[in-house]
């Protein structure tokens, strides 16, 4: 036991040596009075945890099209990376093998970590599957190949009581896709955190594709030690080779009529970075016609009033924002500040009935607490912002029209405080050629 202390004690010291100070500054959000902090959840430490000889920690995500990648880990290394599936509840007429991986971190050791693609698979159809040859048995939802089409959206999830709010609310939602713009585990260099997120999640997870992208808490870097995001990218593996990225951090995919780019704050996004040669080649291919809304992803907002994480995307923004204007990229959601926020249409800082509409969702739960301070005056592209734990939900109605609501978490309701429809830049005139310098977003050789 002495040792495990000392082992711990000093992936404490690592966390307080690499992680980023984090400033507390006091204040109210606005009109609403947010109900007591709640705990973060109770879990074992990693030496008191029960193993347990099947599947655990089961998530599901897009693999391209009409392909799911069903991810889990066992602690049984012998244990075959195969997944059993079919439309009727205990007769799997289909199978297909995977890959499987494990990594160590200091003084932790994974377990097998499987990453299964099974497809061909029909729309808008319930699935049956299971892990290895055993049970429990799983069963997913694919999404409709055509509109209407939910998203679930948070950031900032953690492991808090409220996040289990935010859960079982989003649980009620009858949503086709989980989009989570970065900081899922909040494991910090505890790698056992990860452990006890993928627990947490599995029920959700395991029945509606999750598509992540990376926050600042998977970095994980340990200078000379340890390279960033080993165990995001070990986990969650998302369908960056499907979508011509050569980076598990940044990717896009499709479903039904919407593209959806997931970008990577955190990777380098230069004009002469392999994510923004990435970005230009991928938006060249998309075709509105076809996928109508164009959606993208990432952690670190541009549009923030408030005081937290104040001008940390700037940089980003200059470089990338230009390009998803070109684009026509109709809503821009991030997390990063723990708190809600939605724009007007907006572009280089000023109303733009042609630019994107930015949505800040990083008030999923996190133990770190609200961002409770605003700058005020409200700047003129802001449309409503509010201090408090709770999801979003996306729907696109048709090609021309969304209806955008956040639910606030409020002691045991989920209450939608605010709420839009949206029409799409297609259909608003936005994407003439006359409109679009589109030179901005082709390769150059």
């Amino acid at each position: 036991m002495a040792r495990k202390l000392r082992e711990m004690g000093i992936l404490v010291l690592i966390l307080l040596l690499t992680a980023p100070l984090t400033g507390i500054a006091a204040g109210i959000g606005e009109d609403y009075v947010r109900p007591a902090p709640r705990k973060t959840l109770s879990f074992s430490w990693p030496w008191n945890r029960k193993h347990s000889d099947g599947p655990q920690q089961v998530h599901i995500s897009l693999a391209g099209e009409k392909h799911m990648r069903i991810s889990w880990v066992t602690d049984d290394k012998s244990f075959p990376s195969l997944v059993e599936y079919g439309t009727s509840p205990g007769q799997y007429t289909d199978s297909s093998d995977g890959e499987n991986l494990s990594y160590s971190y200091i003084f932790y050791n994974s377990g097998k970590i499987h990453h299964v693609v099974i497809g061909p698979l029909e729309d808008d159809t319930v699935y049956y599957y299971r892990c290895g040859g055993q049970e429990p048995e799983f069963q997913f939802k694919t999404p409709p190949s055509k509109f209407p089409l939910t998203f679930a959206v948070v950031g900032d999830l953690g492991q808090t009581d409220w996040t289990a709010s935010t859960l079982s609310h989003i649980n009620e939602c009858q949503y086709d896709l989980h989009l989570l713009p970065g900081d899922l585990s909040y494991a910090d260099y505890l790698q056992h955190l990860w452990d006890s997120f993928g627990e947490l999640i599995q029920p959700y997870a395991s029945a509606r594709p999750w598509m992540v992208t990376e926050g600042n808490h998977e970095m994980e870097s340990i200078p000379f030690i340890k390279s960033p995001f080993q165990s995001y990218n070990a986990r969650w593996k998302m369908p960056y080779a499907e979508s011509g990225s050569t980076s598990n951090l940044y990717y896009s995919f499709e479903v039904a009529g919407v593209h959806v780019i997931m970008l990577g704050s955190y990777t380098d996004y230069g004009e002469y970075s392999d994510q923004y040669a990435w970005l230009k080649a991928d938006l060249a291919k998309v075709d509105r016609e076809r996928t109508p809304w164009l959606l993208a992803l990432l952690h670190v907002p541009w549009y923030n009033s408030n005081w937290a994480h104040q001008g940390e995307g700037d940089d980003m923004m200059a470089v990338v924002e230009p390009v998803l204007y070109a684009a026509g990229v109709d809503i821009l959601i991030a997390g990063h500040v723990h708190a809600y926020e939605r724009s007007e249409r907006v572009y280089s800082g000023q109303l733009d009935s042609c630019g994107a509409i930015h949505i800040t969702v990083g008030d999923g739960g996190n133990r770190e607490g609200l961002a409770l301070r605003y700058h005020h005056p409200k700047p003129i592209w802001s449309a409503f912002r509010e201090a408090s734990f709770g999801h979003g939900e996306l729907k696109i109605v048709n090609a021309t029209h969304a209806f955008w609501s956040w639910h606030r978490n409020d002691d045991h309701e989920s209450l939608s405080s605010d709420e839009v429809w949206i029409n799409s830049l297609a259909s608003a005139g936005c994407l003439r050629s006359e409109m679009r310098d589109f030179s901005k977003i082709q390769i150059v050789p």
